[in-house]
């Protein structure tokens, strides 16, 4: 099973002053979400976790036991193009009602950013 992450759905979720940083912001996620795969905190969503990042939070450093994959136009095209293409189950955390729409007419299923942050929390 293939977990695909919105990272800007995801960051944006959290009114922690995010948008004033949003390298840093992207950074702490993607520690969040390695240490939770790492854990097996993750594993009823999937086994192999992508977090998808765009604009300025392509610069963040990121785990390099991470996967991510930062999206060269916008992060829903990115993100339909992973679902469309991959050939496991695939669950979204996403918050966005068009990138719902697409994906689950794909195949895919969603859950929430705040259901990913309540299993990721310590």
């Amino acid at each position: 099973m293939l977990l695909v992450v919105d990272g800007a759905n995801v960051v944006g979720s959290r009114p922690d002053g995010w948008w004033r940083d949003r390298a840093g912001a992207a950074e702490r996620l993607a520690t969040q979400l390695a240490a939770a795969r790492r854990s097996g905190a993750l594993a009823a969503l999937g086994d192999r976790v992508v977090l998808v990042l765009e604009g300025e939070a392509r610069g963040a450093a990121v785990p390099e036991d991470l996967e991510v994959l930062l999206a060269p136009r916008d992060g829903d095209s990115t993100m339909v193009e992973l679902v469309h293409e991959s050939p496991d189950e695939v669950t979204v955390v996403t918050a966005d009602r068009e990138l719902i729409r697409l994906v689950t007419a794909l195949g895919a299923r969603t859950v929430s950013p705040r259901t990913l942050l309540r299993i990721m929390e310590p």
